[in-house]
């Protein structure tokens, strides 16, 4: 099976920080990959080298078999890659319903199917009830699902997921993890970065890690969790899959 999305040696350095280093791995097609480490390992910036956010001071990013390294986030977008922000920034003075319209505008110009788009993704995560109300009203929990519909309205093919469980109370996680989930069986690939272990060991096919901005390891989810240099660097102890 063709990788839909490879990292080859990719490094980002800042001065003399260096946030990425050598960083290689492939996601293949309707798969969830799992992307943890501790704070400031790397992860967010790799999202952000990934999508075009920042350049690669070195390496290939290769999505959908060419090379995107120097394209603009939007153009990314466009060839069907869109990320999440940690924290999330909803157009608080719109609605609900027109913060995902804004989205769903990459695909097309006519404001009918962008509102149906748009609908659409409402009715995925769960927020078709909140169409009408102002974003900058919502709960946290909402916020993290208002952040998901309106990269789905882009129409992905890859979704990447910046610790879109961040702040939710169990029961919001539960339904988080439930949502990923059902966006696989809709043939959208996601890499999901996540600092609640146990929720990101339940959804992911696979597991990274990234530790000081190298890779430290990359396996099963089990695998991952046993393995020695993970617990010293990044879990603490064994987590029980």
């Amino acid at each position: 099976m063709t990788a839909l999305l490879e990292l080859k040696q990719v490094s980002k350095t800042f001065g003399g920080l260096r946030a990425n280093w050598n960083v290689s791995f492939s996601v293949e097609p309707r798969s969830i990959t799992g992307l943890i480490g501790p704070n400031g390992a790397g992860k967010t910036t790799l999202f952000s080298c990934i999508t075009g956010y920042y350049p690669p001071s070195s390496g290939e990013v290769v999505f959908q078999g060419q090379r995107i390294n120097g394209r603009r986030p939007d153009e990314v977008c466009r060839l069907g890659m869109v990320r999440t922000w940690q924290k999330v920034r909803p157009m608080a003075k719109l609605t609900v319903l027109d913060n995902v319209m804004v989205g769903a505008l990459l695909r097309t110009w006519s404001l009918k199917r962008a509102r149906a788009l748009a609908e659409e993704q409402l009715h995925a995560v769960g927020l078709h009830k909140q169409a009408s109300m102002l974003a900058g009203a919502l709960p946290i929990g909402q916020r993290k699902r208002l952040e998901v519909a309106r990269a789905l309205a882009t129409q992905p093919a890859l979704l990447l997921l910046d610790e879109v469980m961040g702040g939710l109370n169990p029961a919001e996680s539960n339904e988080m993890i439930a949502l990923i989930l059902t966006l696989r069986t809709r043939g959208i690939t996601l890499v999901v970065i996540e600092h609640d272990v146990r929720a990101i060991m339940a959804v992911s096919d696979r597991v990274l890690v990234l530790n000081s901005g190298e890779l430290l390891a990359d396996g099963a989810p089990r695998e991952v969790a046993e393995n020695p240099a993970v617990v010293e660097a990044y879990l603490g102890k064994r987590v029980e899959s």
